[in-house]
């Protein structure tokens, strides 16, 4: 990783009268560096260690904007949403903040080194902090692209301690890089601080390996990247995490909770008939796992998924492979309240430098999913092939239709006919699908059921 003071496209703020040259920043790196002796990450310096956190003291009456907050979700190292009083500014009472002066490395989307440990860092400072307080760069509260606003955080250890910087101490203990660090109210400070973690070699800085980073020939990514950015990782080899949410003939569909969003996304994952015995174990539903493999588009089943899956019999807990995390998690089954909105409603999301718009259905594919209240209005069977018996209920809500679809279900040896549930009124835990009806080429969203108990009449 290159020790940089600038990347594009990250958060920035002006805040006049304050910005250094970057000369004067790089004068201010050369000297700390020449006046160093390097040391490993806990090894103690050879030169007197300084605590610029502790000498950077919050001006409550300084022309800032200032806050105080608690945490409602951990995004990642430099990200954070907090709640905050509801006002004319803030007027849900959440802020998402994107911390000024730091870049630390990625562990949502594509992970980096080092990412999970400042992740870790961050939660673990505020999840033990007495008081937090957000504070602005300037007079204003400025937002980056977006739409999360640049903040620096304060907190307190102890509710009798002193205001501490957050962002000056990420960069004080080596888990950020540089991100226009110099051009703030805390400029001077920031480049100190980096500049002793530089020469420390901390973490990012350390040309170490990550103990916690899983190396190999595997993209580490989330499954929320994979499906709002699909066509950048067409056959690449990545790997996943995530819960089961159901096994089905070879095909697994896979959910990750995304924090930021504060939703769901899933993936399906063909491991097909080939896969060792011992693996086939773990694959099952409720199970936790870390899934390697290809992506790619299946024309067969007209879908994006992670096929080619790669296990190791003689190392089951190797990361660079498919591996078994954790055992009998909860499905999570969202609950879709209103058809309309999942059917038609459309949600902007940030990709890369972009923001785009997706609808919500095709969010939710091939995540579990509650419905209740549904009334069936009509139906299909499958007349014929691999899948003879199959039914398609045709359902409403609200006036919006939806296609629930099983599989051929049985119960006590007989087969599920539709007239079992015509007319009825049912609720639904399914999986989320798509279907391309025949001499369409356009996909239309169901749910499917995969066993009986799956639909409960009432």
């Amino acid at each position: 990783m290159k020790n940089v003071f600038f990347r594009k496209g990250r958060a920035t703020a002006p805040h006049t009268g304050r910005i250094l040259t970057l000369a004067l920043a790089l004068v201010m790196l050369l000297s700390t560096l020449l006046a160093c002796t390097p040391a490993g990450p806990g090894e103690e310096p050879e030169h007197e260690h300084v605590d610029y956190v502790a000498q950077t003291k919050l001006e409550m009456t300084s022309s800032s904007r200032k806050v105080e907050a608690r945490v409602k979700s951990y995004i990642d190292g430099d990200t954070t949403h907090f709640y905050v009083d509801e006002s004319a500014d803030f007027p849900e009472g959440v802020v998402k903040a994107r911390y000024l002066a730091i870049d630390t490395p990625e562990s949502t989307g594509r992970l980096e080194e080092w990412g999970k440990k400042a992740s870790a860092f961050t939660k673990e400072t505020l999840k033990n902090a007495a008081a937090i307080l957000l504070e602005s760069d300037d007079e204003s509260w400025n937002k980056d692209n977006n739409g999360r606003h640049l903040l620096w955080i304060w907190y307190k250890p102890t509710a009798d301690a002193e205001w501490r910087n957050l962002n000056i101490e990420i960069l004080q203990n080596g888990y950020a890089i540089a991100s226009n660090s110099g051009q703030n109210r805390y400029g001077s400070t920031c480049l100190a601080a980096l500049a002793q973690a530089t020469a420390e070699k901390l973490y990012v800085h350390s040309h170490e390996k990550d103990p916690s980073f899983p190396y190999g020939d595997a993209t580490e990514i989330t499954i929320k990247e994979l499906r709002t950015n699909r066509e950048a990782y067409e056959g690449v080899k990545v790997a996943v995490e995530g819960v089961i949410a159901q096994n089905t003939n070879g095909t697994l569909y896979l959910e990750q909770y995304d924090e930021e969003d504060e939703r769901w996304y899933g993936m399906q994952v063909f491991y097909g008939y080939n896969m060792a015995t011992s693996a086939k174990r773990f694959l099952q539903t409720g199970n936790a796992v870390r899934i390697v493999g290809t992506f790619q588009y299946a024309e067969v089943v007209n879908a994006w998924q992670i096929a080619g899956l790669e296990y190791d019999q003689m190392d089951p807990k190797n990361p660079k492979y498919t591996q078994l995390i954790a055992e009998n998690q909860t499905v999570p089954y969202t609950e879709i309240p209103d058809l309309s909105v999942f059917t038609n409603g459309k949600t902007d999301l940030a990709v890369g430098e972009e923001t785009v718009s997706f609808n919500n259905n095709y969010l939710a594919l091939h995540t579990s999913a509650s419905l209740k209240g549904l009334t069936v209005v009509d139906y299909r069977v499958t007349p014929s092939g691999d899948d003879k018996g199959a039914i398609t209920l045709v359902c409403e809500k609200d006036g919006v239709r939806i296609n629930i679809r099983t599989i051929v279900l049985y119960e006590n040896g007989a087969l599920v006919t539709p007239d079992r549930f015509e007319g009825k009124t049912i609720d639904v835990l399914g999986i989320v699908d798509a279907f391309t009806p025949e001499g369409s080429t356009e996909a239309q969203i169901q749910v499917r059921a995969f066993t009986v108990g799956a639909i409960t009449i009432h």
